[in-house]
């Protein structure tokens, strides 16, 4: 079935985003079609989008994907037409050790992606979506909702009583927050907006620091805990952060290192690491397996994912200059 899908060019780029057509086929054995209805906007996807790693050909982009199943292959039981799913960001990784390395199979990024009307594809490219969620809160999950699931639950297999930092108002700091509150945690959030930290108070933060009134924010955070640090550091910002979160972080401290807001490259503080055994782990995303695991979790204690703003389909180059502006709290997501 021929369907509405957005391109991006080769190379990307605003003005080498189109409105195009695609065609979702029957679903052959061990595969489903789904209607999609929402994406949500990263990091990663606005790298691509932009041309700031743009694609190598022309490309689909969005790396999440939330709808309902229309047509089911034969083998395929784990679904039914009229469930609500949504797309995994490795659909090759489905559980055990990480097994992947870099985008190339990646939607949106090697392999077409999710803003589209339509898609058939294996049934092990999704999973099924938490009951009573939107279509829009759905897609906040696969890419944002499955790090911060991943960072804290598990690689750092987060107890009642740990101590979390969350580095400001983005996707994966919300989710660590809430995920971290559900777990009897204690966090401590930064962010440059003091209307921000109010927000980040509402939704359980113990702790707010502004880290631009207080830019040695590590030393902050110590005092917080007694000069003992954090267990676990959801870092977000890259080179310019880290030395900071290495600070805050305990003796043998964890610290995720998830995001490159402030870049790709810079000196690693060896000596902070070493004489206090602090624990670097880099996390891209998750698998099917711990996506799966966090959707029971989010079904058993009812958590909701903080959206900021819709838009149409169509409006995803907006939606784009509108996550460039940094104004949001949470998820951006297309609709349609």
């Amino acid at each position: 079935m021929t369907s509405k899908a957005i391109y991006v060019q080769p190379g990307g780029g605003y003005d080498k985003v189109e409105v195009g057509t695609s065609e979702a086929q029957a679903p052959k054995v061990g595969e489903i079609t789904v209607r999609l209805h929402a994406s949500s906007l990263n990091y990663h996807d606005f790298a691509v989008v932009s041309g700031m790693w743009g694609p190598s050909e022309r490309r689909i982009p969005m790396a999440d994907g939330a709808g309902e199943v229309v047509a089911v292959g034969e083998g395929v039981s784990e679904f039914q037409v009229g469930d609500d799913v949504v797309s995994t960001f490795f659909p090759d990784w489905l559980d055990g050790q990480a097994n992947v390395e870099g985008f190339a199979r990646v939607p949106g990024d090697g392999l077409d992606g999710y803003a589209r009307e339509q898609v058939t594809a294996r049934a092990t490219a999704f999973t099924l979506a938490p009951k009573g969620f939107s279509h829009a809160e759905a897609a906040t999950l696969t890419t944002a909702g499955l790090t911060a699931w991943r960072a804290l639950m598990s690689d750092d297999h987060l107890k009642p009583g740990d101590t979390v930092l969350v580095q400001g108002t983005g996707g994966v700091s919300i989710f660590a927050l809430q995920f971290a509150k559900l777990a009897g945690a204690t966090v401590i959030a930064t962010s440059s907006s003091d209307a921000k930290l109010e927000r980040l108070k509402a939704l359980g933060a113990d702790h707010l620091i502004n880290y631009k009134s207080t830019p040695a924010w590590g030393e902050k955070v110590r005092a917080l805990t007694g000069n003992r640090g954090v267990d676990h550091v959801i870092e977000v910002g890259g080179p310019a952060t880290l030395e900071q979160s290495m600070i805050a972080a305990r003796i043998g401290g964890h610290v995720s290192l998830i995001g490159i807001l402030t870049g790709v490259a810079g000196q690693l503080p060896l000596v902070q690491a070493l004489v206090r055994q602090i624990r670097l782990q880099g996390v891209l995303v998750g698998s099917r397996a711990q996506q799966q695991a966090m959707v029971r979790a989010i079904d058993a204690n009812g958590l909701r994912p903080v959206v900021d703003k819709h838009f149409e389909l169509e409006q995803i180059v907006e939606a784009f200059r509108y996550q460039e502006s940094n104004r949001h709290f949470g998820k951006i997501c297309l609709t349609w």
